[in-house]
């Protein structure tokens, strides 16, 4: 079965984590993913936060399935003929690099345009133009700057960043979608074009309820889905909703049994209104089912904090799962917290390919996140990521055409690395 993006070729100047997000889903979707990297170095995410000495570590492995690598200096006359090749040959260079760092390395826009004018060249910045766009920036910065901090956590506590990486990764997955929107247009065009993804703007088009908010807000002075009403008057920015939902529908977050000793014994629960009478039925509360102040949805706004405490009462007799399997009987909306450990174990996310076993030959077996997005004639593998270097002589013959003798003389010459890499 052929893949999404077999024949395309990607040039991967990304590392850490945001570029290497995006070249990764490309590369599941088929795409020929080419990693260039600094000889004896390579990306810095093979030696972070290390748990098998001498190994590539989880972080690097993690985010570079399904890639090739080539090992190149790319100031040494060698190496900077081996990327020039590659650009004409490769119809997509990715990069997340400091701002100018290309144009330094005298890969501007305007000459890769002139070696390659179908290149899409795609690009990771921490700020769009503007103000901050020569500034560094993080994951945990993407978010404060994006508007995510501002908005999580809880009203008496300081603002939070998120456990799931938007910042980072879910600007690689913007990007990947500018992309292959790219891609398809040139089709059209025949012409590539610049590609940018801000993490700030990722970040804030994953905030927008929080935007929208914001209007509503400065309209009507108050939000009576949040947490705050109606026992705290609101300012003049949204403000931290705790674990309420962000879509206008009542939820929070309540204890199960075992949570004295179990940080996770606890499940995600919402007042829907259409199974308003089959909750109350469950949790042994059917007068609510027409008493005034709970019949309705608004009419129950003010006395969330009340029904949530109540029907915490119940869940604490139940186990997460318990409360699970009787809440879905009546379709009330609820979700687990679902622990690493227990996710790592789920058997059913293994059987869709969600969570995967990889073999490396340095670090031996790990567990991955396989690809997301499924696709019925496009079946996603996850292969182990690349050795540093691995592929090189691979790509000199494969991609760019070097005969033996060429190869020879280039894997010899200082930009390349000089040196074989074993596959192990």
């Amino acid at each position: 079965m052929s893949k999404a993006l077999d024949g395309v070729k990607i040039l991967d100047f990304t590392h850490v984590q945001s570029g290497p997000t995006c070249t990764q889903l490309l590369a599941w979707f088929g795409a020929d993913v080419i990693k260039v990297e600094r000889a004896g170095e390579g990306d810095a995410t093979r030696a972070q936060l290390r748990d098998v000495p001498d190994a590539d570590s989880l972080y690097f492995t993690m985010l570079n399935h399904n890639k090739r690598s080539i090992t190149l200096d790319t100031k040494n006359p060698k190496g900077k003929e081996v990327l020039e090749t590659l650009i004409k040959q490769c119809d997509v260079l990715v990069e997340n690099f400091a701002p100018g760092a290309l144009d330094r390395m005298g890969f501007s826009w305007e000459r890769i345009n002139e070696l390659n004018p179908r290149m899409v060249v795609a690009s990771v910045k921490g700020f769009g133009p503007g103000p901050y766009e020569d500034c560094k920036v993080y994951e945990n910065v993407a978010q404060c700057a994006g508007g995510s901090a501002s908005t999580t956590g809880f009203d008496d506590g300081p603002p939070m960043v998120t456990g799931a990486q938007i910042g980072d990764s879910g600007t690689g997955l913007h990007l990947a979608l500018g992309i292959v929107a790219a891609l398809y247009q040139r089709n059209t065009t025949g012409r590539g074009q610049k590609v940018l993804a801000a993490m700030q703007d990722s970040v804030l088009n994953l905030c927008r309820v929080k935007l929208r908010d914001q209007q509503r807000l400065d309209r009507t002075g108050i939000m009576k889905e949040y947490p705050q009403y109606p026992d705290t008057p609101f300012g003049e920015t949204v403000p931290r909703a705790g674990n309420a939902s962000g879509g206008g529908q009542p939820g929070s977050i309540l204890k199960c049994k075992g949570w004295e000793t179990d940080p996770n014994a606890y499940i995600y629960f919402i007042t829907q209104a259409p199974v308003w009478p089959a909750i109350c039925k469950v949790i042994g509360r059917e007068e609510w089912i027409t008493h005034k102040e709970y019949a309705t949805a608004a009419a129950r706004l003010p006395h969330l904090k009340a029904i949530f405490a109540t029907v915490e009462e119940w869940t604490k007799t139940k186990t997460k799962f318990e409360a699970m399997d009787i809440l879905n009987v009546y379709d009330i909306p609820c979700g687990p917290i679902l622990s690493m450990k227990e996710i790592a174990e789920d058997q059913s996310l293994r059987a869709t390919g969600t969570v995967v076993e990889v073999d490396h030959p340095t670090r031996g077996k790990y567990l991955s996140v396989g690809n997301p997005i499924k696709m019925s004639d496009s079946i996603s593998e996850v292969t182990r990521s690349p050795l540093l270097g691995e592929h090189t002589e691979e790509i000199l013959l494969d991609v760019l055409g070097f005969d033996a003798a060429k190869v020879t003389e280039f894997m010899a010459a200082p930009g390349l690395g000089g040196a074989r890499v074993a596959a192990g």
